[in-house]
């Protein structure tokens, strides 16, 4: 096993719609929200996780290997891996060589070596920062929901969530570790974010928050992406 190459995927992510990925603040201050989006502590400019990119990406992958049934809704793992053949093997092997494998999970034996993909936390594209503070326009809006009482048509359970708006811009960077001159995970990955773009990112995927847009800088990645079918 040995490191032959480096390749960083880089690019933007293009929100069309609100996106909502939680700060974790569940202190009510006056005036404030129920539910904030997570923020840079010192800018205070909201920001995509790596974790929370790298999880869906993950997550999807999984549901479309059909694994997940086998695993009850748990990630797979090495012990998953031992169980499969044929296709399922191949899928679960890539989903861990990409992402890795849990620590409490080494006493399986890992020979797939080590997590391959590494997704750096997203911020805010330096143009469209920029633009914002050039316009006055907030980093974030805040969305009222509620639920209807059916027989009475009244609104119930008011909430208030904030949420980065449909338009902003964000650069994300994904490094892929290639081992050995065969292994090809490059398309496998794309094919995780293609269905990331059909699907949704961050909470409240049902209501429409999330859909997300991949602009890549590498015009041989845009090209493998535009015709990737995933499904």
């Amino acid at each position: 096993m040995k490191l032959v190459e480096f390749k960083e995927i880089t690019g933007k992510i293009i929100l069309r719609t609100g996106l909502h990925i939680g700060g974790g603040d569940t202190e009510m201050k006056i005036g404030g929200t129920d539910n904030p989006v997570i923020k840079h502590p010192y800018s205070q400019e909201p920001y995509i996780p790596g974790s929370s990119l790298k999880g869906k990406v993950r997550s999807l992958l999984e549901m479309r290997s059909g694994l997940m049934v086998g695993t009850k809704g748990s990630p797979v793992s090495l012990k998953t891996l031992k169980k499969l053949n044929g296709k399922e093997k191949e899928d679960c092997e890539k989903i861990l060589k990409l992402f890795g494998a849990s620590g409490a999970d080494q006493d399986a034996g890992n020979t797939l070596g080590p997590t391959r993909a590494s997704f750096a936390d997203c911020p805010l594209e330096k143009g469209w920062k920029e633009k914002v503070l050039k316009e006055h326009w907030s980093y974030t809006e805040v969305k009222s929901e509620n639920s209807i009482n059916r027989i009475m048509g009244t609104a119930e359970n008011s909430r208030f969530t904030e949420r980065v708006p449909a338009d902003t811009v964000f650069e994300f960077s994904i490094t892929l570790k290639q081992l050995g001159l065969d292994e090809k995970l490059e398309e496998f990955l794309l094919e995780g974010l293609k269905l990331l773009q059909m699907d949704s990112l961050g909470g409240s995927g049902s209501r429409g928050y999330g859909r997300v847009e991949f602009e890549f800088d590498d015009n041989d990645i845009t090209k493998k992406f535009e015709t990737t079918s995933p499904l």
